[in-house]
Formats: C-alpha cells, structure tokens, sequence
C-alpha cells in the first residue's frame, strides 16, 4: 500500500497521465468510476479503461497497454483485475510502463511484478477483512492517498459506487463490507448522483428508499447488462456524467439492455438445461454451445447451480478459442479445481465459488473429463440437492405487526448473512396462479389463522400443478 500511494502522489505531483484499467463487470465499473473521481479531486489527468468482454476478456492485455503507453500514460491502476496477469505486467514494466495492481480475485502462484500489489487474498496479507469488492479495495487505495494528504473526509462523495459495486459482486455484507453498504446507500437516498437518479425513476424505484435488495435486484443488473451485452463503457458513463439529458439517455439504454439480457437469459437457460439434465446430472454440470451468448454464461451457469446444487460450467463455443464461466457450491472450490488444471487454458481467474477462463476449443474434450473426474472425488458422499436452512418454525399471523421491521434491523443480507428463512406449516392455498415471463414465477393468495397474504415464489412457475389445498 505504501508504494502505492507514494507512486500516486509523485504521478500527480509531475502531471502524468494516469489510466485506471476496470473491469466490464458492475464491480469493476463502479471501481473504475471511483478510482477516476478520487483522483480527479485531486486534480490528476485520468484516463479510464474497461475491456471489451467479447474481444478483450478479463484482465489486462498487452496491446492495451501498448496503445495506452503510446498516447502518454506512465502510469497504470487496475481495479477489479491483474492479479493473475504476470506476463502481462512483467512485459509492460520492461518497457517502461508503471502498473500498480488493486484487485480482490484469488491470486495464482506467480504473483505480478508490479510496482505494487493490493489484494487481501494476496498470501501473508496482514489485512484483517479480507472479503472486500474490487471497488472496496480500489476505495482502500482512494483512502491512504487522502488520509496521507490530511483529507480524507473529501472521500465520501463515492461512498455511494463502492455500495452499489460490492453488492453487485456479492461480497458478504460483513466487517468492512457492512459499513461501506450502509454508508453508501444512505448517500444514494440523500443525494443521488445524475445516473442513478435517472435509473431509479425508469425503474419506477422509491426515491429516498433505496436499499441493498433493490441495487442488487434492478441498479446492479442494468448496469451489468452494459459489459454483458455490449461495452461496459456506458455504464461507466452513466456513472460519472454532468448532464441530465445524458443521463436519462443513458439510464433508458441500460434498461433497455437489462430486458434483452433477461430474454436471453431465459432462452439459453432452457437449452442449458435440457443438455444437463440429458447427460443425467453428473457432479460436475459442463455445457457447450456456439449458440451461448458470452455475455451471459455466468447468470446461466448460476441459475443451473441454484437449482441443482451442483458445480456448473458453460462455455461459450468457437472454432478455435472458447469462454467459459463457472459457478459452485461451498463443498468445491471451482478456482482451485481451474488452477489444478491450468495447461489447459490460455488465462483463467476468479473465487472459489464463481471463476472464469479462455482456452483452446481443442482443449475442451480432456477439460471437461478432468473436472468430471475430480468432482466424482470431491463430491462423493455431497448430498447434491438444494436445501435451505430454517431459521424458525412460525404461522403466518407470527409475521404481522413489527416483525418485519424487526428483521430489517439485521440488513443488508448476503453471504454470511443471508435473509431469515421461516416455515409455516398447513398454510391453506386460495389462489394460485403463474406470473412473469413465461410464467416464471408463481403468484398465490394465502391463508392461515384468519390472516390472508399475498405471496410471490420466485422462479417456481413450473410447481403449479403440484400444489395442493394446502402447503
């Protein structure tokens, strides 16, 4: 961190061009957005960058930071990615080029050579919370550089990106994490930036009541839909634009997007399905198809892991190169098991429970054998089934008056703090209907004790016909 800051403070003290190299993810977009801003307080010459997912990828590349170089950078931040691009970083420090490397992903065994490395999961890290976003930690940078200049109160103005770029990445609401959601969102009900309060009316959100379900169920996705669908430029853009027509331009697009994503996602979740549950739902779930939009093999491979509770890999097909991204369960560490086989890809990176890599398609038959085979020894004696924890057996009535007020006092939830689960038992079904987008969803009128609720089962449209009088 010390280096760091010192070769911060020495580039805005000489007026070099420094370039902030995200990531097309909304974690990434909003440490990017962050990084820019608190430099430009400053009064740094910033330059942001954030791949292309379709013809970059993730992480750095050499002809970017060529290029970069050659237009009068001397200095390159990364947030949300570089901890596993040494070649990359080696090659750009040779040629006189200085990276500085923030990121939160799990570093491989060949750490960067770079001027410095922030990460917390960097080993023999002495930080205490180690959870922390991409934007989390490019704010840690953000932090010492202020807090060295005697201002660290000038910070707070993106509180409210680091809020919405850590629920968006689902860091666990924890620790740290806690304050920086708590502090952001109340900055973004007081005092919207231009782009989200564009975004907030589209989506026909509350002002003023703006809380972590909310960016993680509308805000996160419309921006995620930028980098998924197209260039995740425009959500940095909507982020950091001075002008209301921009903005509402901005937010209509994003929107727009976020709807194409959602009918995407529905159709290639269903070919994804009927191909795993083809192969008899191995362990291991592995799908590929040149048909599978890029930009939305993690939300797939998350949806197939939710309901099948079973580590889950689609890829993206080509003649030569293909794509994948993975998501788990808690019972197997999907990077361990990608760094386990690493001869087969050309780049790979991520967490233990949600990874990604590029490899040649030649490579795909003996990748595929490889995870089958490890996940038959990992998982054996798993019970690979989805379940949930009950925290408390209750009657509906039980739920009225302040209980759910109550339970609000222990928001935001997430990883480590997931939102109370109740069961009731013999609850009586009135009415029972399927809603959403081809019935996705079901909508069911309840009632138990002389009470009678309205409720909402998400993604459960296909158990209609399986209800009875009573649940």
């Amino acid at each position: 961190m010390n280096r760091a800051i010192v070769r911060v403070n020495q580039a805005l003290l000489r007026g070099e061009t420094i370039a902030v190299y995200g990531d097309f993810d909304a974690d990434g977009i909003t440490a990017t957005a962050a990084l820019v801003e608190g430099l430009t307080l400053l009064g740094g010459k910033t330059v942001p960058y954030i791949p292309h997912r379709q013809t970059e990828g993730h992480g750095l590349t050499s002809a970017v930071l060529k290029r970069l170089q050659e237009q009068g950078v001397s200095l390159v931040i990364t947030v949300d990615c570089g901890v596993t691009d040494a070649a990359e970083t080696e090659k750009a420090m040779k040629t006189g080029l200085d990276i500085i490397i923030t990121d939160h992903h799990s570093p491989l065994e060949k750490i960067p050579q770079a001027v410095a490395v922030i990460d917390p999961k960097l080993a023999g890290s002495v930080y205490p919370f180690p959870h922390l976003a991409g934007v989390g930690v490019a704010f840690k940078l953000l932090q010492g550089i202020f807090r060295n200049l005697g201002i660290e109160e000038k910070i707070d103005p993106i509180m409210d990106l680091v809020a919405i770029g850590t629920i968006a990445d689902v860091s666990a609401p924890l620790g740290e994490n806690r304050y920086l959601i708590k502090e952001g969102i109340k900055r973004i009900n007081k005092n919207p930036r231009r782009g989200i309060r564009e975004l907030i009316n589209l989506t026909r959100l509350e002002p003023g009541n703006i809380d972590a379900d909310k960016i993680s169920w509308v805000i996160a996705p419309c921006l995620n839909a930028a980098g998924r669908l197209a260039d995740g430029l425009t959500g940095y853009k909507l982020l950091t634009t001075e002008s209301d027509q921009e903005a509402q331009e901005l937010a209509m697009w994003l929107a727009s997007k976020n709807e194409e994503r959602q009918r995407l996602t529905t159709v290639t979740l269903v070919r994804a399905r009927e191909q795993v549950i083809a192969r008899g739902l191995p362990p291991l779930l592995l799908t590929a198809d040149k048909e599978y939009p890029m930009g939305i093999a993690g939300l797939v491979a998350s949806r197939l892991t939710e309901e099948f509770y079973r580590p889950s890999v689609v890829i993206h097909t080509a003649d030569t190169v293909c794509h994948g991204s993975c998501r788990s369960i808690r019972e197997f560490d999907i990077i361990a098991a990608l760094n386990r086989f690493s001869r087969y890809f050309t780049r790979f990176g991520g967490h233990a429970q949600a990874a990604g890599f590029t490899m040649p398609t030649a490579n795909l038959p003996e990748l595929e054998k490889a995870l089958d085979t490890l996940a038959k020894e990992l998982l054996k004696g798993v019970e690979l089934r989805p379940h949930l924890d009950i925290d408390m057996l209750v009657t509906l009535p039980d739920l009225g008056g302040e209980t759910y007020a109550t339970t609000q006092r222990l928001a935001p939830f997430g990883i480590g703090n997931p939102v109370p689960v109740f069961l009731s038992r013999g609850v009586e079904v009135l009415e029972r209907r399927t809603m959403g987008n081809g019935g996705e969803h079901l909508r069911l009128k309840l009632r138990q004790g002389g009470t009678v609720w309205d409720a909402v089962a998400f993604r459960l449209g296909d158990h209609l016909n399986e209800l009875g009088g009573r649940i």
